[in-house]
């Protein structure tokens, strides 16, 4: 199978953890390929019309898009239980979908402030973006924990990735003031294997 991939993209970042996480990196080939909003790849529109990535080629030549369909269906495919049964299933993609927001807002703030000329930039847009950020940030500070603490599943994978790209992107906003449960188990994720071994490059 071929995924392709961009080493800045938190959503790249997630499948490739859950990959890492699964131990099946090898069964997959990374094609890096450059695409923006404003100027997106024609080989990524051929196989998935709306240009985003991440984006898996099957071995049959099919195409599945979007990180939560990719994330479901490789840890389906490879035997994993990062989609438990169960209530808990429900808890697990509803954390997924927090996390998976957290990056539509960062990444959309991203976007604002590194592909806009200066002069059509929108500081409301921006703040706007992160307000949403902030919110679910406190969220997961006050009622998420116990599960975060808990076996690991897709859920964690999302938010650790999406933390991973606040700081990468938006490091300055200090994420981590009011946020002490938060940031302790971020500490400790980051610090995984999996996260380790797929590090984007510096900003």
């Amino acid at each position: 199978m071929k995924l392709y991939h961009s080493p800045a993209s938190p959503y790249v970042r997630k499948v490739c953890v859950l990959l890492h996480e699964l131990g099946r990196v090898q069964d997959v080939t990374l094609d890096t390929i450059a695409t923006t909003a404003f100027d997106t790849s024609d080989v990524l529109i051929a196989s998935n019309p709306l240009g985003r990535i991440p984006a898996l080629v099957r071995d049959d030549g099919t195409t599945l898009y979007d990180s939560r369909v990719i994330c479901a269906y490789v840890d389906d495919l490879f035997g994993g239980t990062f989609y438990p049964q169960g209530a808990r299933r429900w808890e697990t993609l509803t954390l997924e979908a927090t996390g998976d927001g957290i990056m539509d807002s960062a990444v959309s703030m991203s976007y604002e402030m590194r592909l806009r000329p200066e002069t059509e930039r929108s500081q409301d847009w921006i703040e706007a973006q992160w307000a949403k950020v902030a919110r679910a940030l406190k969220v997961l500070d006050a009622r998420w924990m116990s599960h975060l603490n808990g076996t690991l599943d897709i859920g964690h994978v999302s938010v650790g990735c999406a933390l991973a790209y606040i700081d990468f992107r938006h490091g300055a906003r200090n994420w981590r003031d009011g946020n002490d449960s938060l940031a302790a188990w971020f500490a400790t994720f980051e610090s995984r294997a999996s996260m380790q071994a797929t590090l984007p490059p510096a900003a």
